[in-house]
C-alpha cells in the first residue's frame, strides 16, 4: 500500500512537529525528513543487467538473423550460372533435399513452439457504488467524532490529512462504515466483498457476452481480507463455474498484487491453451478500519475507499479481432529482503491492542528504491534503441571509468503513450511526475481517479484505464504503463498496446456519468 504521504510509525515520531508539514511530501520545510529519491540519478548497474535478460531470451533468433542474410548475400553474389548448377545439383540429390527440409521444417517448428502465446485483454469493468454509500468530508469527520474511538488530537489529525490528501468529496465507503457506531463484521465484510465483485464481474460478463462456464483460469487478490470459504471460491459459487477451474486467491500483496494477479494469469495462459482467465483486483475495508489513535495508523482511513475491478484475458487467436489491448511486458521488483522494506508497511496491533496498517517514516524512501529497480529493469524492453546505447554509455563512463558527467536521464515518454500511476496519495505522484519527467497531462488519469474514488488499492489503475478511454484518448498502437506500490515491499509494472482505437461508451464505465467534469482543478488544500 504505497501511500501519497510520509508517514511516521507510531505517535512518538510525529512529537513536536504540525501533522499538517509532516505529511508533504517533498517540501522544502520537511526539516529532514526523507522524500522520494530521485532513482534516475543513481541508477545500480546490477539491475541494468537484469533489464538485458532478452539478449538471453531471444539468443536463437538473434544468432540465425545475420547466418541468414549471410547467406541470401551469398546468393545474391552467385551468377545466374551458378545458381543454375547448384539448382540441378539440389535436384538430383534427393538425400540432400531431404536433409534440407527435415532442417528447415525443424528449425520452423521449434520456432513456432518456442513463441509465448499472445495474451489479449478482451475488456474490463470498474465497480461503481450507489450513491447513498458517497461519504463526504463532513459526513466522514462528523461519524469519526460520533464514534467515539478517537481523541481530538486524532480527529484534527484525520481532518488535516483528508484536507491534502487529493481525494474529494465522492467517494465511497462500505454500508457497515455508514452507521453509528459502525459495525464491521464477518458478515458485513462478505457482503462487501460479494456486492463488488459481484457487480464487477455481471457487467464483465454482459459486456463481453463470455459464459461464466467459458473461464478456465480465475485470480483473486485481496490483501486483508481472506475468509474461508476463499473469496474466489464465492465467485466460482455464485456463478455455477466448472469444476475444472484453475482458481487462485492471493492475499496479503498489498496494492500490486493487481499486476501481479495479471502475472500469474499470463503465466497460466502460456501452459493452457485455448482459455480465458479472469483477473478481479479489490480491497476490503469493512473489516479493516483502525479504531485507535497511532497516527501512523489512521492514514488508511483518510485514503482507503470502496473499488473493484476485473479483467478478462484470453490467449486465443481469435479473440485478437474484438479485444482492447495485448499485454507486452509485466516487471516485478520485490525488496522483502531487506528488513526495513519488509516493516514498512505493517499490520499489527497498536498499544491498545487495536489491529491496523502501520506505515513507516521510511515508506517514500522504500519505494524510491523499488521503482528505481523497476524501472532499470523495464527500461531496456520499452525504450527506443538510442535511449538505451546513450544511458548504458553514461552509466560505463560513469562507473567504470570515473568521467565526471551528468548521468543520462532516458526519456519514458519516447517508450509510452499513457501512464496509470497507482491512486496512493497525491505525494507519490508529484513525485513520478518530476522524477519521471512527466507533463500534467500524463498523470491526469492518476489525479483524477484519486479525486473522484479514493484509493481503491491495487484496482486503482484500472480506474486510470477507464478514465483514458472515457476521455477518447486511446488510439491503435498506443502503449500503457502501469506502475503500482505495496507492502512487502514490492513495485510492479504492466505494459500493454492498443491494438484499435477505442471509443467511449457514454453508458459503461465507472465515469460515464462525470466525464464531462474532468479534468477539473484539485486544490492544495481542500478546506471541509
Amino acid at each position: 500500500m504505497a501511500k501519497a504521504n510520509n508517514q511516521y510509525r507510531n505517535a512518538s515520531d510525529w512529537r513536536g512537529e504540525d501533522p499538517a508539514v509532516a505529511v508533504q511530501i517533498g517540501s522544502s520545510a520537511s526539516m529532514g525528513r526523507r522524500v522520494l529519491p530521485d532513482f534516475l540519478q543513481s541508477v545500480n548497474l546490477k539491475y541494468v543487467k537484469l533489464g538485458y535478460h532478452n539478449l538471453v531470451t531471444h539468443f536463437m533468433a538473434l544468432l540465425l538473423i545475420p547466418l541468414m542474410l549471410a547467406a541470401m548475400l551469398q546468393v545474391g553474389n552467385m551468377g545466374l550460372d551458378n545458381i543454375f548448377q547448384l539448382w540441378l545439383h539440389l535436384k538430383f540429390s534427393l538425400v540432400s533435399v531431404i536433409a534440407c527440409s527435415t532442417l528447415l521444417v525443424f528449425g520452423l517448428t521449434v520456432y513456432v513452439m518456442s513463441r509465448p502465446r499472445p495474451v489479449y485483454l478482451v475488456d474490463f469493468a470498474c465497480f461503481k457504488p450507489c450513491e447513498n454509500l458517497r461519504v463526504p468530508f463532513s459526513t466522514f469527520m462528523e461519524h469519526s467524532k460520533l464514534s467515539g474511538n478517537f481523541e481530538e488530537k486524532s480527529l484534527e489529525f484525520q481532518q488535516k490529512i483528508l484536507e491534502r490528501s487529493g481525494l474529494g468529496e465522492q467517494t465511497y465507503l462500505p454500508p457497515a462504515m455508514h452507521y453509528l457506531p459502525p459495525r464491521p463484521s464477518i458478515k458485513a465484510a462478505r457482503g462487501e466483498a460479494e456486492m463488488v465483485m459481484f457487480g464487477v464481474l455481471d457487467e464483465l460478463f454482459e459486456r463481453t457476452r463470455v459464459k461464466p462456464k467459458d473461464i478456465g483460469i480465475l485470480v483473486v487478490n485481496c490483501s486483508l481480507f481472506n475468509p474461508t470459504p476463499s473469496l474466489s471460491a464465492m465467485i466460482v459459487n455464485r456463478y455455477h463455474m466448472r469444476g475444472n477451474i484453475r482458481s487462485y486467491n492471493l492475499g496479503g500483496m498489498g496494492c500490486s498484487a493487481g499486476v501481479i494477479a495479471i502475472d500469474l494469469a499470463k503465466d497460466l495462459l502460456q501452459v493452457h491453451g485455448n482459455s480465458y482467465a479472469v483477473v478481479v483486483s479489490t480491497e476490503n475495508i469493512t473489516q479493516n478500519w483502525y479504531f485507535g489513535n497511532r497516527r501512523s495508523m489512521l492514514i488508511p482511513n483518510c485514503l482507503f475507499r470502496l473499488g473493484a475491478s476485473a479483467i478478462l484475458l484470453s490467449n486465443r487467436r481469435r479473440d485478437k479481432r474484438r479485444a482492447k489491448y495485448k499485454l507486452i511486458h509485466t516487471v516485478r521488483t520485490h525488496k522483502g529482503a531487506d528488513h526495513k522494506c519488509y516493516n514498512c508497511v505493517y499490520q499489527e496491533q497498536d498499544e491498545n491492542g487495536k489491529v491496523g496498517v502501520s506505515l513507516s517514516k521510511d515508506l517514500m524512501a522504500i519505494a524510491g528504491d523499488a521503482l528505481k529497480a523497476n524501472i532499470t529493469t523495464l527500461g531496456p524492453l520499452v525504450l527506443p534503441l538510442w535511449e538505451q546505447l546513450l544511458f548504458f554509455a553514461v552509466l560505463v563512463a560513469r562507473k567504470f571509468f570515473n568521467v565526471k558527467i551528468k548521468p543520462y536521464i532516458p526519456d519514458f515518454k519516447l517508450a509510452f503513450e499513457h501512464f496509470c500511476i497507482h491512486a496512493g496519495g497525491r505525494a507519490v505522484i508529484d513525485e513520478l511526475e518530476k522524477n519521471l519527467q512527466l507533463s500534467p497531462s500524463h498523470v491526469e488519469a492518476s489525479r483524477m481517479t484519486l479525486y473522484r474514488f479514493g484509493n481503491t488499492s491495487s484496482s486503482s489503475i484500472w480506474y486510470e484505464l477507464a478514465y483514458i478511454e472515457a476521455k477518447g484518448r486511446m488510439q491503435k498502437g498506443h502503449r500503457v504503463w502501469q506502475i503500482a506500490f505495496g507492502s512487502g515491499f514490492k513495485c510492479n509494472s504492466a505494459v500493454w498496446q492498443a491494438l484499435g482505437r477505442i471509443k467511449p461508451h457514454p453508458d459503461q464505465g465507472p465515469w460515464a456519468d462525470c466525464i464531462h467534469k474532468f479534468p477539473i482543478e484539485i486544490p492544495e488544500v481542500l478546506s471541509i
